[in-house]
């Protein structure tokens, strides 16, 4: 799968990427919002895109793919659909922190959704994320997707102030 932005491809992982995924997810706004996205080594990053390769071509699993920026190639982040209860999916995105603030994270996933929805057959999308990530809440809002909850609820096993929203697609 390749989709093309005006600023962005979105492609498959390839097992040269564990080196970027790594230094990607040691930011502080990946260790405050998503923990479990965050790998300590690069093996640990490398066992994680083996996995997410591995997914491909499936249609009830995680589906993650990095975000690259055309002008230089850089690995910016990712974005993905990952399945929940009830067949339910929910999009996932994050740019690394060097990056964020030049609109990736609503091309990437304005370009993936529609995509990736079609392609898996999903008629509604969520979006959660925590409740003091106002830059993820502006994503999804920028997005279309709709509020729908807002207060304590799941959030990576454990009880936290979430914010959840739906896109029907």
């Amino acid at each position: 799968m390749r989709i093309e932005t005006e600023r962005l491809y979105i492609v498959e992982f390839t097992p040269d990427m564990a080196r970027d995924v790594h230094a990607n997810s040691l930011d502080d706004d990946t260790r405050r919002f998503v923990p479990d996205e965050v790998f300590a080594t690069v093996d640990a990053a490398r066992r994680a895109v083996e996995f997410l390769m591995a997914q491909y071509g499936r249609s009830d699993d995680p589906q993650a793919y990095p975000v690259l920026a055309k002008a230089d190639g850089a690995n910016v982040g990712y974005v993905q659909l990952v399945p929940l209860d009830g067949g339910r999916w929910e999009i996932g995105y994050h740019i690394a922190r060097r990056y964020v603030g030049n609109g990736y994270a609503t091309e990437a996933v304005r370009a993936f959704l529609p995509k990736m929805a079609e392609k898996l057959g999903i008629r509604e999308v969520y979006g959660v994320c925590l409740r003091d990530n106002l830059a993820s809440r502006r994503v999804l809002e920028k997005c279309g997707f709709e509020p729908v909850f807002e207060g304590v609820g799941d959030y990576q096993g454990q009880k936290r102030e979430i914010f959840v929203s739906v896109r029907r697609l």
